[in-house]
Order: structure tokens, then C-alpha cells, then sequence
């Protein structure tokens, strides 16, 4: 008989997700009998107690917002690379009863940019200083990138990325939103905010031909400022792909398996109604803030 085994995405709100429509297509895909993966609604005051609550059918949880900082305090292991972002997306159930925390959006994102071209040493822009942001700093550390430029509505955001800065070593500068459109000539540009919220950059953004822009968004696609980036000669990757790949780190955790990519991509791809990605980098072929 096969033991059930059990994984859930938990945040706040947390009913729009499509995590689990992922995870179980790759469970099925995988001949995984008998594992399960769905959504818990569970704010950040909630979650110590919701985990401890666990018993050993437990193989992980995805984190998603406002919980990804709180994870970090659960887990008896911290990954060096979300001990360095201050955040965790990931925590993996071990044998022992206790949870290991990782980040696997860094990793998605380094290889989404990677897959994309990004050379070492590219110049990076980030759009936004919330939990994506962290990840985009990962992803530049990793990549070579000295300094990053962060464009923000808040100062004081900005500087509660400078920890996360100077633990992956970085030099960290800071732009007013109201000059966005003034540092999108960088060789990569990655935008974590809102819908909306980047729309009306599209019109004044300095693109370079060949640059890289990431847009952690995927509804609706294309955003105004993927449809400018594209249409300026710029290599574009999706929310989608990060949704993806991000899941891919986590399956793995959770299951010791491989994932089947092809078949976890092509489940969201049906979820999402056939939504055409013909211009965006996917992830399958090397084989993802919010989950």
C-alpha cells in the first residue's frame, strides 16, 4: 500500500494559485501514488502554529506571501542563499521531524537569466524592493553583477533590501520611482511590481536591443512593459516561467524525484486557457514572488 504523502502552498490570499495544479501534474507524471498537493490560507501570526500542527504524511510546504520572512525562524536549516535574501520560499519536512528552508525562486531566476543569456557581469535594474526583488538580487549575485540599481515607491523599501544586498555582496544603489524609465537601459531589467503599477514606464523606457527584461507577472500577458521591451529587441521571460521553475526546485525537494517539467509546464498551460507564451524563454528546455 502507498504511504499518502502531502504538500500545500500557504499564504494569504492563497485561492488564485496555481501551485497546485502544477505539483499534482508532476506527481501524476512521475507515477507518485498517493501524494497530494493543495492550498492553505494561512497569515503570517498563523504559521508557526500551523506547521507545528503537521504530522509526518508532511513532505513540504511552498511559502508565498506575507509568510516568506517568518519561514526562515521554523526551519532547524536554513539554505545559505535564503539566509543571505532574509526569505524562504520552500520548506522540506526531513526525517527527523525538522524543516529545512530554501529559496527557490533564486534558483529559478538564475537559471531563467542564465537560459536567457545574461552575461557575467551584467548591469541589473530591479523594479520593485518586495520579496521578488530579493530574489532578482540573488539571481544578480550569482550572475557576476557588482551593483543593482533598485528603483522604488518607498525609500525606506530600498533600505530594507540593503541586508540581503550586503550579505550576497553587493553594492546596492537606489533610484526614485518617479525616474524608472530612466534606468531601464541596463543589460538586464527585472520588474516585481504589481499590476499596473509599471504600465505607464512603457512609453519612455531606454531598452537596449539584445537586453533581458524579466517581468515576475504573467496575468495579463503581455504587461505594456513586455509588449515595449519585446518590440524593442529585448529577450523577454515571464511570471510563468519563474511560476514553473520555482515549483520545479520544490517538487524535488519534496519528492527526491526528478521533476517532469514538460508535464508540470504544459498543465499550467492548460490552466491558464492556452495563454500564448510564443515570446517568452521557457524553462522546460534546461529540465517559479509568487507561487
Amino acid at each position: 500500500m502507498t504511504t499518502p504523502r502531502r504538500a500545500a502552498v500557504v499564504g494569504k490570499p492563497i485561492s488564485h494559485s496555481l501551485s497546485p495544479v502544477i505539483h499534482n501534474a508532476g506527481y501524476a507524471a512521475a507515477g507518485l501514488a498517493g501524494w497530494s498537493y493543495t492550498t492553505i490560507e494561512c497569515a503570517e501570526a498563523e504559521l508557526a502554529a500551523m506547521v507545528a500542527g503537521l504530522g509526518p504524511e508532511w513532505a513540504g510546504l511552498s511559502v508565498t506571501m506575507p509568510c516568506k520572512e517568518a519561514t526562515l525562524a521554523l526551519a532547524a536549516e536554513v539554505s545559505p542563499v535564503a539566509a543571505a535574501m532574509g526569505a524562504a520560499n520552500t520548506l522540506v519536512h526531513r526525517p527527523d521531524g525538522s524543516w529545512y528552508a530554501d529559496n527557490t525562486d533564486a534558483a529559478g531566476m538564475i537559471e531563467l537569466l542564465g537560459a536567457a543569456g545574461v552575461p557575467p557581469g551584467a548591469r541589473f535594474t530591479v523594479l520593485g524592493a518586495g520579496g521578488t526583488a530579493r530574489a532578482a538580487l540573488a539571481a544578480a549575485a550569482r550572475l557576476g553583477s557588482g551593483t543593482v540599481t533598485v528603483v522604488a515607491r518607498r525609500a525606506s523599501a530600498i533600505d530594507e533590501l540593503r541586508p540581503a544586498a550586503d550579505a550576497l555582496g553587493l553594492r546596492l544603489a537606489g533610484a526614485d520611482w518617479a525616474d524608472a524609465a530612466g534606468h531601464t537601459d541596463a543589460d538586464v531589467v527585472v520588474s516585481t511590481v504589481p499590476k499596473g503599477v509599471a504600465d505607464a514606464i512603457a512609453a519612455q523606457a531606454r531598452w537596449r536591443p539584445g537586453a533581458v527584461y524579466f517581468d515576475a507577472l504573467y496575468d495579463p500577458w503581455p504587461t505594456p512593459l513586455a509588449a515595449s521591451a519585446e518590440a524593442a529587441g529585448c529577450r523577454v521571460v515571464s511570471g510563468l516561467d519563474l511560476l514553473v521553475a520555482q515549483a520545479v526546485g520544490q517538487f524535488e525537494h519534496f519528492t527526491g524525484v526528478r521533476a517532469p517539467v514538460a508535464a508540470m509546464r504544459l498543465a499550467l498551460d492548460r490552466a491558464r486557457r492556452g495563454a500564448s507564451t510564443s515570446n517568452v524563454i521557457v524553462a522546460g528546455s534546461a529540465g517559479h514572488d509568487d507561487v
